[in-house]
């Protein structure tokens, strides 16, 4: 196993995680042991991680105080070989901040705007090691922006700080046929949301776009039933409501599944087929491909929700990584005699 979970903060919270990681091991190696893996493509650490986000999420939901959830949140930190090859550079601007990720083998004419996930209300510590797994895969310089979180900042907060992260990077310099829109959950979300607000802004485009099991419909439940995925129906229902209003989820800027996605650049999406939201990003490409959007969606079976962030533990998240590597390197380096793009 390459990630190393340890534990910091107050004591209450280290002890919490702690407690919960015990539990978990114990009940996955001895369900494990029993009855097999819950599903067929799951090793030992996909099942104890999945058992353990969907714990540490339940415990942070049901916290009366926002604050405090992720104040617990943050006392789980993974820790990777990844992050010792990476070099983490805090930025601070009047309008937002983030920070630079770059590796040794990182190429700097190529640059990723990276948007974490977390519900938009989390940003845990544990983001950083999936992050670096990000950038060594890109081999490019990523700059992960901290956005503004809800409920105390509610849409169209977030995008706001993306489009000013972005306007930032082309004055700086960038150039967008060498970069890249990408994000996770939230983050892929948000990377959607960038394109459409890019164009309706007339900003120039960027080269690709990258969305990791990204939500698509915040109208309908268009959720599939999500019983072997670690985040629930009731979790994405909370999440929303501290997101926007809802006469507000028919916006394609909130709900892109109605939006007109044609004239985009290449939007690259990966999903599980395991996970919660699998039917509505179905539903997304599939609308995308009667519109002739340039839109390719790859899906792995009994993965879930963000699944990429299980790393090198992972045959499958390792897999993914590699095709979003991949997927850059012919869309954006023009590499030949490749795999095509499209599965």
């Amino acid at each position: 196993m390459t990630a190393r979970i340890h534990f910091r903060g107050p004591p209450r919270y280290r002890l919490r995680s702690a407690a919960e990681l015990s539990q978990s091991v114990l009940e996955v190696s001895a369900r494990r042991a029993l009855k097999g893996p819950r599903l067929p493509g799951w090793n030992w650490f996909v099942e104890l991680a999945t058992e353990v986000l969907r714990r540490q999420t339940l415990a942070a939901l049901r916290m009366a105080d926002v604050k405090e959830a992720r104040r617990y949140l943050d006392s789980t930190v993974i820790s990777s070989p990844a992050l010792s090859e990476i070099s983490i550079t805090p930025v601070v601007q009047e309008k937002f901040r983030g920070s630079w990720f770059a590796g040794k083998s990182t190429e700097p004419r190529v640059s990723v705007l990276y948007f974490h996930g977390g519900g938009y209300s989390f940003y845990p510590q544990a983001y950083t090691n999936f992050i670096a797994l990000i950038t060594l895969a890109a081999k490019s310089r990523t700059f992960a922006l901290d956005y503004r979180l809800s409920p105390e900042h509610r849409f169209p907060a977030q995008l706001e700080d993306a489009l000013n992260a972005y306007r930032w990077l082309l004055e700086d310099g960038a150039d967008p046929d060498r970069l890249i829109f990408a994000g996770d959950s939230a983050g892929g979300h948000l990377t959607l949301a960038l394109l459409l607000a890019s164009r309706e802004s007339k900003l120039p485009l960027p080269a690709l776009a990258v969305a990791l099991s990204p939500p698509t419909d915040f109208e309908t439940a268009l959720t599939g039933k999500g019983e072997f995925d670690w985040i629930d129906k009731p979790m994405l229902d909370q999440w929303a409501d501290w997101f926007c209003d809802s006469a507000e989820r028919r916006n394609p800027l909130v709900s892109p599944l109605w939006a007109d996605l044609r004239g985009l650049p290449l939007i690259y999406i990966q999903a599980g087929r395991a996970e919660i939201l699998y039917a509505s990003i179905q539903a997304f490409a599939d609308r995308a491909q009667k519109q002739g959007a340039d839109v390719v969606l790859e899906t792995w079976e009994d993965m879930t929700h963000d699944f990429q962030m299980f790393g090198l533990d992972s045959p499958q998240s390792a897999e993914a990584l590699r095709r979003i590597g991949q997927v850059i390197e012919v869309r954006v380096r023009g590499q030949k005699n490749m795999e095509t793009v499209r599965p």
